[in-house]
C-alpha cells in the first residue's frame, strides 16, 4: 500500500510517499480502507519533533490521526461494526491507503468521506476545552483564532449550549465567523478594545498560539478562565495548556448527534492527494484556514 511517512524530523520536505506493509487490526481495533484523512496542526508539530519530550515518536513514522473510510478488517473483542461499514474516527498513520483506528463511529448519512475526515480530532478538542474552561449558558466565550477546524466546532457547539461567542480571525474570515453565530472582530492593533466593545468576556480560548495569553487574561480578569491548545508557555502567565486527548468515542458520538441535528457543519476548505501532503502541511502551518483541510486517498 501507499502511505506518507518521514524518517527524520524537519520541514515538509522530509515527508515521503512510500510503499509500506499493510497494518492489521489488533484487539479492540478496526482497519479501514481510507478514503480521506484529516490534516491537523498536531501532524506537522509531530513531524517537526515538537513533542519528542512528551510523546516520543520512533522513526520512521507515519503521519495523521483522523480518517474516514470503509471497514475492511475487525479486530478481536470488537462489536457493533462490520466489514463494509462507513466510519470515521481516530487512529494512527492515516495518510495512507489503509489505517488502523482505535476509536470510531458510523458516519452520518449526510457526510461525504472528505467531510467526515475533518471531524474527529477537532470535535474532541472543542468539547474538551469548552468543558475545561467551564463556560456556561448565558456567559460569553472569546475564541482567538476562531476560523479553523477547532474554532469552527467551538463556535457551533458553544452557540448550541446558549453561550455567546466572540471570535477573532483575519479580515477575510469575518463573514464566515458571523455565519457560525459569532460576534466577529479582526486581529491586529486595537483588537482588545474591539473585543471589549462587543461585550464582557467570561472565558477565553487560544487556538492559534499567536502570543495573546496576556491579553486574554486581561480581558477575562482571571487566568484560570483562559485555556490554550497552541501555546505550551501559557502556564507561565497563569493560564492553562490543554494537550491531553479526552474521550474520543464520546466525542464522536456527540459529533454524530450534532451533525444529525443540523447543529454542526465544518466545511472542507481544500483537499490534497497523498503526494501533496507536504503542501497540506505548509498550508496548515500558515493558518488562516476557514474550516478543514483533508487528504483524499
Amino acid at each position: 500500500m501507499k502511505r506518507v511517512s518521514f524518517a527524520e524530523f524537519g520541514g515538509p520536505d522530509v515527508l515521503r510517499l512510500e510503499d509500506a506493509e499493510e497494518p492489521h487490526a489488533g484487539p479492540g481495533q478496526i482497519r479501514v480502507a481510507v478514503r480521506a484523512a484529516g490534516v491537523n496542526p498536531v501532524d506537522w508539530r509531530i513531524r517537526e519533533g515538537q513533542f519528542q519530550k512528551v510523546r516520543p515518536v520512533e522513526l520512521p513514522a507515519g503521519v495523521g490521526q483522523d480518517a474516514a473510510g470503509v471497514v475492511d478488517q475487525v479486530g478481536k473483542h470488537v462489536e457493533g461494526v462490520e466489514v463494509g461499514d462507513r466510519v470515521f474516527g481516530r487512529g494512527s498513520s492515516t495518510y495512507a491507503e489503509f489505517a488502523v483506528l482505535a476509536a470510531w463511529a458510523r458516519m452520518p448519512e449526510s457526510l461525504t468521506f472528505e467531510e467526515a475526515a475533518g471531524y474527529p480530532s477537532v470535535v474532541e478538542t472543542a468539547l474538551r476545552i469548552i468543558g475545561q474552561v467551564d463556560v456556561r449558558s448565558g456567559q460569553t466565550l472569546l475564541v482567538s483564532g476562531a476560523s479553523g477546524g477547532v474554532g469552527s466546532a467551538v463556535l457551533q457547539i458553544a452557540r448550541d449550549r446558549g453561550i455567546t461567542v466572540i471570535g477573532t480571525a483575519g479580515a477575510a474570515s469575518q463573514e464566515y465567523l458571523r455565519g457560525l453565530g459569532a460576534l466577529a472582530t479582526t486581529y491586529g492593533e486595537g483588537w482588545v478594545e474591539r473585543v471589549r466593545r462587543l461585550g464582557q468576556v467570561d472565558a477565553a480560548l487560544d487556538l492559534a498560539g499567536s502570543g495573546v495569553i496576556h491579553e486574554l487574561v486581561e480581558l477575562t480578569g482571571d487566568p484560570r478562565r483562559v485555556i490554550s491548545i497552541a501555546d505550551p508557555g501559557a502556564p507561565q502567565l497563569g493560564a492553562r495548556y490543554s494537550g491531553a486527548t479526552g474521550n474520543v468515542p464520546q466525542a464522536l458520538a456527540e459529533a454524530v448527534r450534532l451533525i444529525t441535528r443540523g447543529k454542526l457543519h465544518i466545511p472542507v476548505e481544500k483537499s490534497y492527494s497523498l503526494a501533496q501532503a507536504p503542501a497540506a502541511h505548509i498550508d496548515s502551518r500558515a493558518g488562516h484556514t476557514r474550516g478543514r483541510r483533508v487528504i483524499v486517498v
